[in-house]
């Protein structure tokens, strides 16, 4: 007689997941377990809204000058800090899948992904955007 399968797969999930991240061994809620939608959203809406204000007050509103803001500010406070302003403001962080600082190449790959607003949209079935999943990493709950 075969053994029991210790976790459940629920049902209506083909994948199998219980939870997002549960295949990535993070917990269901709580300190580490994967950023949902809401802060995801209200995190990059804070950074984009200070974006636009340094660019309104020092490029009177130049297009390029916001992106590349943006750009900047992502990359300078992921490597430095795991997060950006919006991030560490709703109590994120980004890791690498081990659970460990990102480095420089994977926040500016991300980075460059993000720019570009379509992998931000297109989500796993961990609720990773497929700019966190090209670049190997998660973004966690602190």
């Amino acid at each position: 007689m075969p053994a029991a399968n210790p976790l459940p797969v629920p049902h209506g999930d083909p994948a199998g997941n219980l939870w997002p991240g549960w295949r990535l061994g993070r917990p269901q809620e709580g300190t580490g377990s994967v950023a949902r939608a809401g802060r995801r959203i209200a995190a990059i809406a804070i950074d984009m809204l200070l974006c636009a204000i340094i660019t309104w007050a020092f490029f009177f509103g130049a297009d390029f000058a916001s992106l590349i803001i943006f750009a900047i500010e992502q990359i300078v406070f992921l490597v430095t800090l795991g997060g950006s302003i919006g991030h560490l403001a709703v109590g994120l962080r980004l890791v690498t899948l081990a659970g460990t600082h990102c480095g420089v190449w994977r926040p500016i790959l991300r980075t460059v992904l993000l720019c570009l607003l379509i992998p931000a949209f297109i989500w796993d079935s961990d609720q990773r955007g497929m700019h966190d999943v090209f670049a190997g990493t998660v973004l966690i709950r602190r």
